[in-house]
């Protein structure tokens, strides 16, 4: 049950549920049939059962269900059955049917009476059979019976007799006879090979009219929406994934973890019981085998397990098998075992006692120091050491799994032993710990940080840099001092900290001297150049740029030369957009290959994309951020900065060129990989899914904005909701979205982002549409211009002053185009010189947005009576908007070519009505005398926007008034009379 009291929700279950409901449907057709549902406990059959026979009351079929139940070895014979007549007994509707057997006394009577000869076993037995059949007659029957595997002897025979000779027989011609349905459960993990029920299980299935379900564990999405929809409050998503993992798609588990609600990580106690019994039924040795195993893991293999357990194989074997033969055990390959289900393994753990456990844990670390590859055993080690409280020997190891997690590229991992070896270190006297170079705290602190930025946890690697700057003492070296400042200041960099970035590279590269020549001070100088890049200190940026370069071929540091190179390929000239910065950049790149330097080489591969995509070349940018990831894939980097956003611009590219179904699909294979931190990167696929007409697309970009700033998360969220104001035709909200979004976007020098002339043009289009509205109605106050004169201005600077003052690409001036022309149709109606210019700037390669200022250009056209331009022009652009599926935009199309009469003259003299399908419910409404609070309440809009189709109305009309309106539309047809009320 849920917290409100409320049955617990039934989910993922619509296949089973449809199989359920499609027997009952043919027996209530007269043809009989079983179904036996198979599970494991606590997978849902129980609730599966309840929500059918609930289906089966309401549609009008009795109901009878029996239950069977665990007695032991004093079970009571016919227990279910018993249980089904007694219900029956006590409905006056069948009464008088049990008395016609007799025979059934002896179920009914103070107890079940078990001696009972074979004549009088067969009466028996055709008396149920011929009471259910005369029950099923008066109606359609269902009978449930539930727990097989706890049923009696004489309850299976019963059943066997019902199913295979009673009740679902067919008469002689094979025509059904009984409208009756019979679903039974058992447990499907408790049927060890020699349990009683196996062998009528096996027998009952080859029956033709039975069949046999088994249900699956539900899916991880199915479990999170279950878990959510127990509780009354909103969960935690980390709280929902840790339920979710642990559940392993059983229902009923997932009930238990929810009531629990513990971040402990232990196993409810309640559960913890109903885990625990099935193994206290397991021999004294079994249970030895088990306890040992669940220190293993949930999974072990032979030898280890044999080793650490102590036992001659042949009774080692003896107890595995009675294990396996219980089901707690599974065998898998490689001679190894696993617990069934994770939540057994950690209950039979859980119920070790302190001295056992650190005892067995202290063996199999000792075991594992004797196997092969030792990189990979570590983490075990780790764990077992930590577990068995040695915890020298759980630093060492913890220190050699993160040396191994750092040379196969799992960064996540490497920053979990990591951290483990940190939680360690104080705990470790200083002479057992690991000596040598870099074994102290703060250079650990260091490489934890790194490995942090590296699986993607930005505001980590943050945390624990400045943690290694807390842990400098004043006699610290000057170089390790500086290496720890840099690294805060790229890491601060990585969160959009901007100028606590540049305070702390301007401090490290103070601390020490240009020379002599040294690798810190090129790295410090390499961060410095970055932060004051990003500051807008271009000159110092540059100078220092290339003084470090310098010294970094002094020294042969070919990753620094490499970094540095990239900066000034930015930096210099015309920047990453021309010819020459792209030959630096792959310069670069094949530099940082040569020295190893992944990080760098990603960096120079992001630049050379980002470079082709602000040139125009959008075909271009495709390979470099193909190899870009591709090389991130194999450093087992993806989770890190510019991977992530490289992802970002490859779907990005795929919108912008029109592919949309392809972005759609390569999105969802990115979200079910990123890290939280990089949410932002499936953000072209909100584009995608707004220009169609998804406005939920708006709820998921606003989450981007949850928790800490992300100025690429804050980017795509504010495209995405200034969208979704226009879309939504709500001009004030897209207007205060453009602002804020600026704002946010802003840097610490106050250059504003290059997205800004974006975001200007669209608040603009909301703008021009509110001021033609006006104009349609009338109104000439020129209510829009000064919101209208600050958005072109917006535009303008950024297009014009971007980046280190150098004009903005193809993009930008595209943009900067719309936003000139949707300007001019705010201030003063459309402007077909501007659209057509709007039109020729997106022509490098961004197919949506140059057929949305298409079909701007057939309004300005049409406003200009260039009817045959614009019929061209309306053709071409609807066929590109049908392409896409971007239906807002073609049902704004199709009105336009109906008003504008731009399509082919329909067949049969067919009249277009210049009318929106909304338009024409408005009107049928105004037809009937309803006034625009009334319209707005019966199509629920506002009583404003009704109001604003009305005038649209009337003006494509040509009426003064509503009555005339109406009267119009009846004389051309295009609304019928409608009958009212009083008529």
């Amino acid at each position: 049950m849920s917290e409100t009291g409320s049955p617990t929700p039934l989910i993922g279950r619509g296949e089973d549920l449809a199989r359920l409901a499609d027997v009952l449907k043919r027996a209530r057709a007269g043809e009989a049939g079983a179904l036996l549902v198979a599970g494991d406990a606590g997978v849902g059959k129980t609730r599966l059962l309840d929500e059918v026979a609930g289906q089966a009351a309401a549609d009008g079929m009795t109901v009878l269900t029996g239950h069977c139940v665990d007695l032991g070895d004093v079970g009571l014979p016919y227990l279910p059955f018993t249980e089904i007549l007694g219900m029956l007994a006590g409905d006056a509707r069948f009464a008088s049917a049990v008395d016609a057997y007799p025979v059934l006394g002896r179920l009914l009577g103070a107890g079940a009476d078990s001696a009972v000869d074979s004549g009088g076993r067969l009466r028996l037995f055709e008396g149920v059979a011929g009471l259910l059949a005369e029950v099923a007659d008066v109606a359609p029957l269902l009978v449930v019976l539930e727990d097989l595997h706890w049923a009696d002897q004489s309850s299976r025979d019963l059943l066997r007799f019902l199913l295979s000779r009673g009740i679902l027989q067919r008469a002689a011609g094979g025509a059904p006879t009984h409208r009756l349905a019979v679903l039974a459960s058992y447990r499907a993990d408790d049927l060890h090979r020699r349990h009683p029920l196996r062998p009528l299980l096996a027998e009952l299935v080859r029956l033709p009219a039975v069949e046999r379900l088994e249900l699956r564990p539900l899916a991880d999405p199915e479990v999170a929406e279950l878990v959510r929809a127990l509780q009354d409050r909103p969960l935690p998503d980390a709280t929902v994934r840790r339920i979710v993992e642990r559940a392993e798609g059983n229902a009923f588990y997932a009930e238990e973890l929810v009531a629990a609600d513990t971040d402990t990580g232990g196993v409810p106690s309640g559960l913890a019981d109903v885990l625990l019994i099935r193994v206290e039924q397991l021999s004294d040795t079994a249970q030895q085998v088990l306890r040992t195993a669940a220190v293993a893991g949930r999974r072990v293999e032979h030898d280890l397990l044999r080793d650490a357990v102590g036992l001659p194989e042949d009774e080692l074997e003896s107890a595995l098998r009675e294990a396996i033969g219980r089901q707690l055990l599974v065998a898998g390959g490689g001679d190894t075992y696993a617990f069934r289900h994770a939540l057994a393994r950690e209950a039979v753990y859980a119920d070790l006692l302190p001295g056992e456990r650190a005892r067995l844990h202290g063996a199999f670390a000792r075991l594992l120091e004797g196997r092969g590859h030792p990189g990979e055993s570590a983490a075990e080690r780790a764990h077992h050491y930590r577990e068995s409280h040695d915890l020298p020997e759980a630093l060492a190891a913890s220190l050699e799994a993160a040396g191994h997690a750092q040379r196969v590229g799992a960064p996540a991992e490497e920053l979990r032993h990591l951290e483990t070896a940190l939680d360690l270190w104080a705990s470790v006297d200083a002479a057992a710990r690991p000596s040598g170079e870099g074994a102290d705290r703060v250079t650990l602190t260091l490489r934890a940080s790194a490995a942090a930025a590296h699986a993607g946890q930005l505001h980590r690697a943050v945390s624990l840099t400045r943690s290694a700057l807390a842990g400098i003492g004043q006699d610290a070296d000057s170089e390790l001092a500086a290496r720890v400042r840099y690294t805060l200041a790229g890491n601060l960099m990585s969160v959009d900290n901007l100028t606590a970035a540049f305070a702390y590279s301007s401090e490290a590269l103070a601390m020490i001297p240009a020379e002599p020549p040294s690798r810190t001070w090129v790295w410090a100088a390499a961060t410095h150049v970055l932060a004051a890049r990003h500051m807008g200190e271009n000159e110092t940026a540059l100078r220092v740029a290339r003084q470090a370069l310098g010294v970094a071929e002094r020294l042969g540091a070919a990753d620094a030369q490499a970094d540095l190179l990239v900066s000034l390929a930015i930096l210099e000239g015309g920047g990453r957009r021309t010819v020459a910065g792209r030959e630096r950049l792959v310069a670069a790149r094949e530099l940082a290959r040569q020295a190893g330097s992944t990080p760098v080489e990603m960096r120079a591969l992001f630049n050379l994309a980002v470079g082709c995509f602000e040139s125009g070349d959008l075909e271009g940018c495709l390979p470099w951020v193909t190899e870009g990831l591709d090389r991130a894939r194999r450093a087992g980097l993806l989770s890190s900065l510019y991977p992530l956003e490289m992802r970002y611009l490859h779907l990005l590219v795929l919108y912008t060129l029109g592919r949309w179904d392809e972005c759609v699909r390569a999105a969802a294979t990115d979200a079910a990989v990123l890290p939280s931190s990089g949410g932002y990167a499936v953000g072209p696929a909100l584009y995608v899914a707004l220009a169609r007409g998804d406005l939920s697309a708006a709820e998921r970009a606003r989450a981007l904005l949850e928790g800490h700033f992300d100025w690429m998360a804050t980017m795509v969220a504010s495209i995405a909701l200034t969208e979704a104001a226009l879309l939504q035709g709500d001009t004030e909200a897209a207007v205060e979205r453009a602002r804020v979004s600026i704002d946010a976007l802003t840097d610490d020098s106050g250059v504003r982002p290059h997205i800004a002339v974006r975001l200007a043009a669209l608040a603009l289009s909301a703008v021009a549409d509110a001021a033609a509205e006006l104009r349609q109605a009338g109104d000439t106050s020129h209510r829009w211009k000064d919101t209208a004169d600050e958005l072109v201005e917006v535009a303008r600077q950024t297009a014009l002053h971007g980046e280190g003052d150098v004009p903005q690409g193809p993009e930008g001036q595209a943009w900067l185009a719309r936003a000139e022309a949707e300007w001019a149709r705010a201030v003063s109606g459309p402007d077909a010189a501007a659209w057509e210019k709007a039109v020729a700037a997106f022509g490098y390669g961004d197919v949506y947005e140059r057929v949305r200022c298409q079909v701007r250009y057939v309004e300005a056209l049409l406003a200009g009576e260039r009817r045959e331009e614009a019929a061209v022009r309306a053709r071409e652009a609807r066929a590109v908007a049908e392409r896409l599926g971007a239906t807002p935009l073609l049902e704004r199309l199709d009105g336009l070519i109906r008003r504008g009469r731009l399509a082919d003259t329909p067949a049969g003299g067919e009249r277009t009505s210049p009318l929106t399908a909304r338009e024409q419910d408005v009107l049928r409404l105004l037809a009937l005398g309803r006034s625009n609070r009334q319209i707005g309440e019966e199509l629920f809009i506002t009583g404003k926007t009704a109001s604003v189709h009305v005038s649209n109305i009337l003006a494509k009309l040509g009426a003064a008034g509503r009555t005339e309106a109406v009267a119009i539309a009846y004389r051309e047809g295009l609304i019928a009379p409608e009958r009212t009320a009083s008529s």
